[in-house]
């Protein structure tokens, strides 16, 4: 069984309660939403600003890489800075970046906004380990299981509210609209966070940065699951930016909303794993890593029929879905139990991986598509899935405690 020790901070980790777990939960989604709302409007985009069809998946690539960007430069605040303050104030930033990009005239300025809007996403994963250090350790699993739900359940759920809303208003509408959210989410946020200080006042801001590579040295289990981040969201990103480019063209020709529509079964899945964080707090992380990480890739096989049957397809995405929230709610879950003085900088540097491996699929399966098709792209997933479980196999082996 898969066991880590939790070093106990001074300080008695508070409760939090299951309204204040939601709000965290739908707020998470939100943030991170904005940054998937481009990938099932990518055919609608590109035909606006000209990109080709191979090349369209780098507006997904510069979200994502940017998206890294603020969990390095950004999310390691939360251990210095009064957090309350710290997201509702990227959450405000955020607005305006969703509004260049809902009024963007050129290709340089849906750019410009686009890179916003991925550097301030990052207010979800300082709102993780908000919620991780308010939760006593008992129902941390839990807490996490809840809140990082809803960051998958959002970015599954952007896709059905993009593509009926680009039906209805053109795709600009979806981050007005957004903007519109993300701004009355922020007020709510403010009201109902609880006004916690910083723990750390003594370190510079580059010494915070440093700290979060120091944990990467020191912490084994960091660095074991965040290359397990780096494949799942690899896999994860191949399936949902290419999927909409053989639904959109015939034989099914799918409109925006319909194509939308797939992030509903994606859901269901996520819900599915939404106690994966129990399993891991009663020491079944590592048999919960193994059994996910097969499921993943056998989703592959359903998945590669979407050409003739999309109620095939949906069985696979519902079950690749389920098994990435498993392994990523267990990957925090465990990591959250080391260094609970420095659950910001965790979150940071495990998530790097995260956005890495989306910024990789995203832009290996618009090529792979382009050049070898549907088949193409799912033998990419099924290899990136098969090397991740050959590498939880390999890791388990040398230390099973999943250390």
């Amino acid at each position: 069984m898969e066991k880590v020790q939790e070093k106990h901070s001074p300080q008695t980790t508070p409760s939090i309660s299951r309204k204040t777990a939601l709000l965290f939960a739908a707020a998470s989604g939100l943030s991170v939403a904005n940054i998937y709302f481009a990938q099932p409007l990518l055919d609608a985009i590109a035909a606006e600003f000209g990109i080709r069809h191979s090349a369209v998946g780098i507006i997904i690539t510069l979200t994502q890489i940017c998206y890294a960007a603020g969990l390095l430069l950004l999310v390691p605040l939360g251990d210095l800075l009064n957090r309350r303050r710290l997201i509702t104030g990227q959450m405000l930033l955020s607005v305006l970046a969703l509004l260049i990009v809902g009024t963007a005239s050129s290709g340089i300025m849906l750019s410009i906004g686009i890179a916003g809007v991925g550097l301030l996403a990052v207010a979800a994963q300082t709102l993780v380990a908000f919620a991780a250090s308010l939760a006593s350790p008992a129902e941390r699993g839990r807490i996490v299981g809840v809140v990082t739900s809803g960051i998958v359940i959002g970015i599954l759920l952007a896709r059905t509210f993009a593509g009926l809303l680009t039906d209805v208003a053109g795709w600009r509408s979806v981050y007005l609209a957004s903007a519109g959210m993300t701004l009355f989410m922020a007020a709510a946020l403010y009201k109902v966070l609880p006004a916690a200080g910083a723990a750390k006042k003594s370190l510079s801001y580059l010494t915070l940065v440093h700290s979060v590579f120091l944990l990467f040295a020191h912490e084994r289990i960091l660095r074991v699951r965040a290359v397990f981040a780096f494949f799942i969201f690899t896999a994860f990103s191949i399936l949902w930016t290419s999927l909409v480019l053989p639904l959109s063209a015939p034989p099914y020709s799918l409109s925006h909303t319909a194509i939308g529509a797939f992030g509903l079964a994606g859901a269901a899945g996520a819900l599915g794993a939404a106690k994966a964080g129990r399993l891991a707090d009663r020491g079944f992380g590592r048999h919960t890593t193994v059994i996910a990480l097969s499921l993943l890739l056998l989703s592959w096989l359903p998945i590669s029929r979407a050409e003739h049957s999309l109620f095939v397809l949906v069985i696979g995405i519902i079950i690749l879905d389920l098994a990435v929230q498993a392994i990523h709610v267990t990957n925090q879950s465990l990591i959250f139990k080391v260094r609970p003085e420095a659950r910001s900088r965790l979150t940071a540097g495990y998530m790097m991986f995260y956005s890495l491996g989306s910024a990789s699929g995203s832009i290996a399966s618009t090529q792979v598509y382009s050049y070898a098709g549907w088949n193409g792209v799912c033998l990419l997933g099924a290899l990136v899935s098969a090397l991740a479980l050959v590498f939880a196999l390999c890791s388990s082996r040398i230390r099973k405690d999943g250390r």
